[in-house]
C-alpha cells in the first residue's frame, strides 16, 4: 500500500520532504494537518517521487521528535512509522485532526502562528478561521450564535413569513434558532439577520452576491455585471436568473430545443448556487459570493475552506458537515434542500449524464471555487453576439404585428421566467414568484402573475375561487406560444399532469 501512496501528488492530506533541513517548514505542515483534515508526511521521497531514504532513522525520529515537542503548542503527538522501499528506509509521520485545535507555532504567537493546509500548501489562518476551528471542537456554529446589540425588531418576520407560508410565531422562534438567550434577554441570532435580517449588509457587508458575464474564457471583458443584495433565500432565484438569461443566450440552439438537457444544465447550476448560500463562511470579511460565467464554464465561489476533517475528496463521495446549520434547515424547509450530502454527487452523476468535463473544486485563499464546464454545450460563435436577441425580437414584432398582443418591453425577462416556472406543470403563486425572482408579496403577485392571466397567457385551476388557499396557475396555449416565439422551443416538453 506504501508503493501506491509514493506516487500520488502531494495534496491535503499528503507531503513528500527528501530531508527535514528546515525545522520551521515541516512544523508548519504538521500543524496544518492536525488543523485542518490530518495527514502523512513521508521523509525519504524527492519532489519528483525518486526515493532517497533516511540515513540512520531512529536518531531522525527522536530529532524530529524534538522538534515537534519544543516547536508546537498545543502538544501534538505524532504517529511514527518505517517502511522499506527499494532497500531504502522511509519516515512517515502521520497526524489526526485534532481535537484541541488550533495548534500554533510557539515562536510564532497563537495570534500568528495558527496554519491550515490548502491544497499542497500551508496557509497562516485570519482571526476569522482561528475562530471558527475552535467553534468547531465545541459543535458551535458561526450562524447559531447571538448579536447581542440588536433586537428581535431588527428581523423581518413579514419576509420571513411570506417565504416560509407560515407565522413565525406559531413556532417557537427558539426552535426556528432565530432567536437565542443571553445576558438575561433575547436576542436575535446571526442567522435570522444573515437570512431574514432588515439591515442585513450594514451588519454582514459581504453577504451578497456579484454576478458576471465575461466574453471569451478571462476576465479581461465584461458583457454584463448585477450586484444582489436580497435574502439569502430569494438569492438563490436572483442568482438562478442572472445565470438562466446568459445559458439561453449561449448555450446550442439544440440544447435549448432539449428541455431534458437544459433542465439537468440549470439543475447543476442551481446545486451549486445553493451550496455557495450555505457554506458560506459569513465571519470572513472581503468579498461577496462571486458568479463568473465565461464562454466555456461557470465558476461560483464562496468565503469559507472546507470546514475541519473535510477533503474535496469526501463531499465528492457525499460526506457532509453544515457550516450555517440554521441556515441549512431553512433552505430545507422552503424546499431548496433534498438531502444532505446529496448535492455534490448529484451534480457529478448530472454532469457526467450530459457527458461533461467532471466540474472542479478547489480550495484556494480563504474561498472555495466550483467549476462547472459546459464542453459542447456552448456555441461560442454565438454567444458574443446579439444576432439570436435581434431573430427572437424580430419574431415578436412580426406576430404582434398580426394581431397577438404579447407582453413586451422591459418585462419580457420577468415575463419569460414566470411562464417558465408553469413549463412543467401546476404551480402555486408562491412557487412561481420564487422561481422568478421575487418575493411572495401581494404587490408582486398583482404586478407580476394578474398581467399574465389578463392576457390569457396564464389560467387558474379554480376559476371560480380566485382567493382559494389550493389555486394553482398553468400556463395557456397562448403562454406556450409567447415562449416559441421568444426562443424556447417547447413542442417536446411533456406537461406534468
Amino acid at each position: 500500500m506504501i508503493e501506491s501512496i509514493l506516487y500520488q501528488p502531494k495534496g491535503k492530506t499528503l507531503e513528500f520532504k527528501k530531508e527535514i533541513t528546515n525545522p520551521v517548514s515541516f512544523v508548519r505542515t504538521l500543524v496544518a494537518f492536525a488543523n485542518t483534515a490530518g495527514g502523512r508526511l513521508i521523509v525519504g521521497v524527492g519532489d519528483d517521487h525518486e526515493i532517497v531514504g533516511v540515513e540512520r532513522p531512529l536518531l531522525e525520529q527522536e530529532r524530529l521528535a524534538s522538534i515537534i515537542y519544543e516547536s508546537i503548542e498545543l502538544t501534538l503527538v505524532p504517529n511514527f512509522k518505517m517502511f522499506t522501499v527499494e532497500g531504502k528506509t522511509l519516515l512517515i509521520v502521520d497526524i489526526s485532526l485534532s481535537g484541541e485545535r488550533p495548534h500554533f507555532i510557539e515562536a510564532e504567537g497563537e495570534a500568528n502562528g495558527v496554519y491550515v493546509r490548502l491544497g499542497s500548501t500551508n496557509r497562516k489562518a485570519n482571526k476569522e478561521l482561528i475562530e471558527e476551528l475552535e467553534r468547531s471542537t465545541q459543535c458551535l456554529s458561526y450562524d447559531a450564535s447571538p448579536m447581542e446589540h440588536l433586537t428581535i425588531d431588527d428581523i423581518d418576520f413579514e419576509s420571513a413569513e411570506e417565504l416560509l407560508g407560515y407565522s413565525v410565531f406559531k413556532a417557537p422562534l427558539i426552535t426556528l434558532r432565530f432567536v437565542t438567550y443571553t445576558h438575561e434577554k433575547i436576542v436575535p441570532t446571526r442567522a435570522a439577520i444573515l437570512l431574514f435580517g432588515k439591515k442585513r449588509t450594514s451588519h454582514f457587508p459581504d453577504a451578497w452576491v456579484q454576478c458576471y458575464r465575461f466574453i471569451g474564457k478571462d476576465k479581461s471583458r465584461i458583457f454584463d455585471q448585477t450586484k444582489l443584495y436580497n435574502h439569502l433565500p430569494i438569492l438563490v432565484n436572483e442568482t438562478m436568473f442572472f445565470l438562466e438569461k446568459h445559458v439561453m443566450k449561449t448555450v446550442d440552439s439544440s440544447v435549448i430545443q432539449n428541455w431534458d438537457v437544459l433542465s439537468t444544465l440549470l439543475d447543476i447550476l442551481r446545486e451549486v448556487v445553493i451550496n455557495a448560500l450555505i457554506h458560506t463562511d459569513y465571519s470572513q470579511r472581503g468579498a461577496p459570493i462571486l458568479v463568473a460565467f465565461f464562454d466555456d464554464r461557470i465558476e461560483i465561489e464562496n468565503p469559507g475552506i472546507l470546514l475541519p476533517g473535510m477533503t474535496i475528496d469526501d463531499i465528492k463521495n457525499g460526506i457532509s458537515k453544515i457550516r450555517n446549520p440554521v441556515i441549512a434547515q431553512i433552505f430545507s424547509e422552503l424546499s431548496l434542500v433534498e438531502q444532505w450530502g446529496g448535492g455534490v454527487k448529484r451534480i457529478l452523476s448530472q454532469a457526467k449524464k450530459l457527458e461533461l468535463r467532471e466540474p472542479e473544486i478547489v480550495e484556494f485563499g480563504m474561498r472555495l471555487r466550483f467549476i462547472v464546464y459546459f464542453g459542447g454545450l456552448i456555441n461560442v460563435e454565438t454567444s458574443n453576439s446579439d444576432s439570436d436577441s435581434d431573430r427572437t425580437q424580430d419574431k415578436a414584432q412580426d406576430r404582434a404585428q398580426e394581431g397577438t398582443q404579447w407582453v413586451s418591453g422591459e418585462q419580457d425577462e420577468q415575463v419569460r421566467n414566470i411562464l417558465l416556472a408553469c413549463i412543467k406543470g401546476e404551480k402555486s403563486r408562491r412557487d412561481i414568484l420564487m422561481y422568478a425572482g421575487f418575493s411572495n408579496a401581494n404587490l408582486n403577485y398583482k404586478n407580476y402573475i394578474i398581467p399574465l392571466l389578463d392576457k390569457g397567457l396564464l389560467e387558474r385551476t379554480i376559476p371560480d375561487k380566485p382567493t382559494s388557499r389550493l389555486q394553482k396557475y398553468r400556463l395557456t396555449d397562448k403562454g406556450k406560444e409567447w415562449l416559441e416565439v421568444n426562443g424556447l422551443l417547447i413542442d417536446s416538453i411533456e406537461q406534468d399532469e
